[in-house]
């Protein structure tokens, strides 16, 4: 039988069957380790720099183990690479008879229910959602997996789809007249059957809900599952493990209510200004929270008079409708499912109006049309590997940014798995003659009035040097839309800025336009892949710290030293430490790539822990004269 280093040799099958693929030690040296986890039953937590080939790595032992796999991924994007490419690949390469599957959220797959429910009514929607659900209709009955992916006539972002697809709030689930043909219960039957499931993270956190779905498990049959970009779990878990609520689900239950009495209920009077009442309420509360900043903790706020008011006021209006629904329950599936839907709503407004607690925080999300609300833990280590404990099996978590100074410990303790087998491989990449890191000299400290202004100054050269060719990354929108302006005054690329078009758009444009500058946040920080020259620089503008009156970061803080530990140095440092790595990994993505790292900020030279960010890059020459850009450029 072929043996995981006889099938990653560099005259292996893989080497044979892949374009371009080559035997990298710390690719072999990775898989062997998986393999061996998986074996055991064990739990594995691996940095693999880029370049390392991490994703061969797991799956050629995933393929070999003849085991059941999950493999999760951080986004849509990436998994449907593994799905239609990496995994057929390997497959193929080492003729091993498997079935794969993928598998999305439910909010990817048509709801025949919904859809018929909404083209029957379509008086009470705007023109173009009519013409675009008249599309979705059509293709609705020749699809065969009802992935809303291969209909490309009606954009992702239309709000046709919201009357098209389900969410766990609105499924009938087994009571739905659609329940045989649902494509939703398909895919997760498929999925049950396959040797290898590729998901991603989102929807595996989201399995921990599936049976109040009325769907069953996904994970239980599984023997193992495999994470790729693993470094986004703490947040993500954060996120799951609490409580949310949206000014949508609630916009939603309004609507669908006032169908399924109009379907079941229509002799019955005075109900229908229940739901108006309820959406009037909804927009008071929204006008409350509007002048607040994007993230603000409810204790802050509650006893705010006009936030008081508008919480009460829809609170009132979210248990009139569900106590008017109770006798109607028993007329329809519709009004059956409206009345269960206002009932837990009801509970978790009222449990995310209430105080926050030692082991959560409640916080908000205000917009200017919308409002998200959520009560979530401070701590998921124990509810990580409380889930992870039932779920058994083996467990894999890797990326290419979990180290802090060359250690995965801290990661693995937020998780809960201090116990893991933790390993890094570095990148084969030779950062030494391919790129340098420059520090420039003379910049104030970053809440310095003038610092973004100094920022440009200092970076003018480095992109006049670099022929633009760049992604300028930046902490903070404000911070960017100065730089913006200021650099389109003072240099002749073709700026594209964060904000002015769709994030893949923008990254298209960035790879077919020549000397190009991309402007941008957090999304262009990780899972953005871009080989060759078009990069040819990666400026940062400042350390990656997160916003220190972030509600949950500030409850963090504040339960840490309750406890007597440092928020800083346990908290703060490694979030950000991981977040930086994430930035600068754009730059250098295959072994014939150069280019420069631009770090901006001083703290790294000036304050006793820029030694651990410095630490945890690849090892880059530092420099701190733009010379030394200058000539980089000049002699390739």
């Amino acid at each position: 039988m072929l043996t995981i280093t006889q099938a990653l040799a560099a005259e292996g099958p893989l080497a044979r069957c892949v374009q371009g693929f080559h035997g990298r030690p710390q690719q072999q040296a990775m898989a062997v380790a998986i393999e061996r986890t998986l074996d055991e039953n064990g739990v594995l937590i691996c940095e693999a720099g880029t370049g390392t080939g991490k994703t061969f790595a797991y799956l050629v032992a995933a393929v070999l183990s003849g085991k059941r796999v999950i493999v999760s991924t951080g986004t849509k994007n990436l998994q449907e690479q593994l799905f239609h490419r990496d995994l057929p690949m390997v497959r193929d390469a080492l003729a091993v008879p498997l079935v794969g599957a993928l598998l999305k959220g439910r909010a990817n797959y048509l709801c025949l229910q919904r859809l018929n429910a909404h083209t029957a009514a379509p008086g009470q929607l705007m023109p173009e959602v009519n013409a675009d659900l008249a599309l979705i209709k059509a293709w609705a009955g020749h699809t065969v997996d009802g992935d809303r992916a291969e209909l490309a006539e009606v954009p992702e972002g239309s709000a046709a789809w919201r009357f098209a697809t389900s969410t766990a709030d609105n499924c009938l689930g087994s009571d739905c007249p659609h329940y045989g043909d649902c494509h939703v219960l398909k895919a997760r039957r498929a999925a049950q059957a396959a040797d290898i499931v590729v998901v991603n993270h989102h929807l595996l956190f989201a399995d921990l809900a599936l049976r109040q779905e009325g769907f069953g498990e996904l994970l239980p049959g599984a023997d193992a599952v495999i994470v790729d970009e693993a470094h986004q779990l703490p947040e993500l878990a954060t996120r799951f493990f609490g409580i949310s609520l949206g000014s949508g689900q609630i916009t939603e239950l309004a609507r669908d209510a006032r169908a399924a009495y109009e379907q079941e209920a229509g002799d019955v009077p005075g109900f229908p200004p229940l739901t108006r009442e309820l959406e009037s309420s909804l927009r008071a509360l929204v006008e409350a929270l509007a002048a607040y900043a994007p993230r603000i903790a409810w204790d802050a706020i509650r006893d705010q008079a006009p936030v008081a008011a508008a919480v009460d006021e829809l609170r009132g209006a979210l248990a009139a409708l569900a106590e008017a629904l109770d006798p109607l329950a028993e007329r329809g599936r519709a009004l059956g499912a409206v009345q269960r839907r206002a009932g837990e709503l009801s509970d978790k407004l009222a449990h995310l109006s209430a105080d926050s607690s030692e082991e959560s925080v409640r916080w908000l999300e205000p917009g200017a049309h919308s409002l998200r609300w959520h009560a979530s833990p401070l701590e998921v280590a124990d509810l990580f590997s409380q889930w992870t404990a039932e779920q058994g099996g083996a467990w894999i978590l890797t990326s290419a940014t979990l180290a802090v100074g060359g250690q995965i410990e801290p990661f693995a303790e937020r998780l809960g798995l201090g116990d893991a087998r933790m390993r890094v491989w570095e990148s084969p990449f030779d950062f030494a003659h391919q790129t340098i890191c420059y520090l420039p000299q003379g910049l104030p400290e970053p809440r310095d009035r003038a610092y973004v202004s100094a920022v440009v100054d200092a970076i003018v050269p480095v992109l006049r040097a670099s022929e633009g060719r760049a992604f300028v990354l930046f902490t903070s929108h404000q911070s960017l839309q100065r730089a913006a302006e200021q650099l389109g005054e003072r240099l002749d690329y073709p700026f594209l800025v964060q904000g002015t078009a769709p994030r893949d758009e923008l990254l298209r444009r960035f790879r077919t336009t020549p000397g190009a500058v991309l402007l941008g946040t957090a999304s262009f920080w990780e899972g953005v892949d871009v080989r060759g020259e078009a990069l040819s620089c990666v400026i940062i503008d400042k350390l990656p710290f997160a916003p220190p009156d972030d509600p949950i970061n500030e409850a963090r803080a504040r339960a840490l030293k309750a406890a007597g530990r440092d928020p800083f140095m346990e908290h703060q440092l490694p979030q950000a430490v991981i977040a930086l790595k994430q930035g600068v990994g754009r730059l250098i993505r295959d072994a014939d790539d150069r280019g420069v790292v631009v770090l901006c900020d001083p703290r790294l030279l000036s304050k006793a822990y820029g030694r651990v960010f410095i630490h945890s890059l690849p090892p880059m020459p530092l420099r701190r004269d733009i010379e030394d850009v200058v000539d980089f450029f000049a002699h390739p």
